[in-house]
């Protein structure tokens, strides 16, 4: 006879524990599951996450949950550093918030560490790896920062193209360069280079997206010699070189010329990677089916094209950034991911391409016909609503209320956010440690804000809660604040919460910035041999004249 085991659940019997050998099962099995991190991003990048997590701090639970967790009864799994308590609140939260297969990791990462498996540190680990993977596969050329500025001196036949987005090129560029974010290079690029004989370089601000947008030309069969910048703008810097502050300068509108290519170059990669482009009816059928299957709709043009004009439901995600952050936009392992642009399909192709490589589940490509389109920006509801009202007070009322020595404000943006500009006097402070410090908390009246005022509704009726002392939100936030012309302070004035709520870049970071830079790119490089030992990563290669991939080929590892 063989007795039945209870299953394990957490002390209050609420939520039901998984161990680690399970939870890989989950992960391998095929079927749609998602494994959340709730910890700080900060904390997950400093201290180590599971590789194939997501990161979804519960501190922005009810705003982030909506975009990375569509369908309500996907198998979630919850985890936080390991003690659960987080976890743990994150999970009755997803609870309340209808979602039907929660379970917390027992143990939490610490327990994935313990089974001996990988964890890694910094941000968006899977998507840089997958960087690593892709110049070691396929060989992608490199130059070093003293080699292009060589050539740039001497007045070669060359053309700097920056991959990253458009702010971050506008923040610090080199000189000279043009700004054609990764998804983008395919379709713009022809009309930048005077002949087949001009040299392109790619770079970014480290390596991933040099590698990447590289190799999107090369995997779109331009002709002309192609090569990443050797750790972008970080060796730019570290050989003395300087860089450009507040320059624009996009990348012009495709000429008729060069749509052509553009369109030669979706079939090539259509051809290679075995996209599937789905016409009005496949899409509809996808949607039909939702109940079932997970679906992410993303417009991976520029923001303007998406202002200007989209498919209802769908989000906006430029191609370049879904592939270097897809944590960023989708949680659900295995779901079903449509990538949307205009009639040419360059940008679709190119994103597609990297989707399909990175192991994802059912990606597609889908060419949004003229009608059925919604112009206005996008736009991502929270789920829930707060546990309790809290009133709102407008800028004009809160600035006479703060000089009358009436309130203590406290600001719940990222710390780089608070840095950047908070209403003077504010202190930083985290959501998800809200009960933690209340004893240097001010006496007196609480004013709660955020950048939009959003997630400032969500903690004041739990801030009221935890106090017992009346609270009020900022309407509109600290957006509301500047727009009315009140001053903000800088700096990271007055900290009631630990800022380690968000990953620093190198760029961002206090002390020796060029020993930051150093650190950064070793870890960048050390993530192959990182997943290389871990088995659950399932990249995918494609030999250079692959039609079609082969019926039931599944997902490489690394490459000899």
């Amino acid at each position: 006879m063989t007795l039945a085991v209870e299953p394990r659940t957490t002390e209050d019997g609420s939520i039901p524990l998984i161990d680690v050998a399970t939870l890989a099962g989950l992960l391998a099995d095929g079927g749609e599951s998602a494994l959340v991190d709730v910890r700080e991003e900060g904390v997950q990048a400093r201290d180590g996450q599971i590789l194939l997590s997501v990161p979804l701090p519960l501190s922005r639970l009810e705003l982030r949950a909506g975009l990375l967790l569509p369908r309500r009864d996907v198998r979630l799994v919850v985890t936080d550093a390991g003690d659960g308590a987080l976890a743990a609140l994150a999970a009755r939260r997803l609870r309340d918030l209808g979602f039907t297969d929660v379970s917390l990791l027992d143990g939490g990462v610490a327990a994935w560490i313990a089974s001996g498996r990988e964890t890694y540190t910094g941000s968006s680990a899977y998507s840089k790896a997958f960087g690593e993977f892709v110049e070691h596969a396929y060989r992608t050329p490199h130059l070093s920062a003293v080699e292009v500025k060589s050539r740039l001196d001497a007045g070669e036949d060359l053309v700097v193209l920056d991959g990253r987005t458009l702010p971050e090129f506008e923040a610090f560029s080199i000189p000279g360069a043009h700004a054609v974010p990764n998804a983008e290079l395919p379709y713009r690029v022809h009309d930048l280079v005077r002949s087949p004989a001009t040299l392109v370089v790619v770079n970014c601000a480290g390596r991933t997206r040099s590698i990447i947008g590289a190799q999107a030309l090369i995997n779109a069969g331009l002709p002309n010699p192609v090569a990443a910048l050797e750790n972008g703008t970080m060796a730019w810097l570290k050989a003395g070189y300087a860089l450009d502050h507040g320059v624009s300068r996009p990348a012009p509108a495709p000429s008729p010329a060069g749509l052509a290519e553009a369109r030669a170059a979706v079939e090539r990669l259509t051809r290679r990677f075995g996209l599937r482009w789905l016409d009005e009816a496949g899409l509809a059928g996808l949607e039909a089916e939702r109940p079932a299957r997970t679906l992410y709709l993303y417009d991976v043009r520029t923001r303007a094209e998406f202002e200007a004009g989209h498919l209802p439901g769908s989000h906006w995600a430029e191609g370049g950034q879904l592939v270097q952050g897809i944590d960023r936009f989708a949680a659900v392992r295995n779901a079903r991911l449509v990538v949307i642009d205009d009639e040419n399909g360059a940008r679709a192709a190119i994103t597609a391409s990297w989707l399909v490589q990175l192991g994802w589940g059912e990606v597609y490509a889908y060419r949004l016909p003229p009608g059925r389109r919604e112009a206005g920006p996008d736009w991502i509801p929270p789920l829930g609503a707060p546990e309790g009202p809290a009133e709102a007070i407008s800028p004009r009322q809160a600035e006479s209320l703060l000089a009358r020595g009436g309130a203590v404000v406290l600001d719940l943006a990222t710390s780089l956010d608070y840095a950047a500009g908070h209403v003077p006097g504010a202190l930083f402070a985290v959501r998800a440690r809200l009960a933690e410090g209340l004893d240097r908390l001010p006496e007196g009246e609480i004013l709660v804000t955020s950048p939009d005022g959003v997630l400032a509704a969500y903690a004041a009726p739990e801030l009221a809660r935890l106090t017992g002392r009346p609270v009020r939100r900022l309407a509109g936030g600290t957006q509301a604040w500047r727009a009315a012309g009140l001053p903000v302070e800088t700096g990271e004035t007055a900290l009631h919460h630990a800022p380690d709520d968000v990953w620093r870049s190198p760029y961002h970071a206090a002390g020796d910035r060029q020993a930051a830079f150093r650190a950064y790119l070793d870890w960048e490089v050390n993530l192959l041999a990182q997943i290389g030992r871990d088995d659950t990563v399932r990249f995918r290669t494609f030999p250079v004249e692959h039609a079609a991939p082969p019926a039931g080929q599944g997902p490489v590892g690394l490459a000899p």
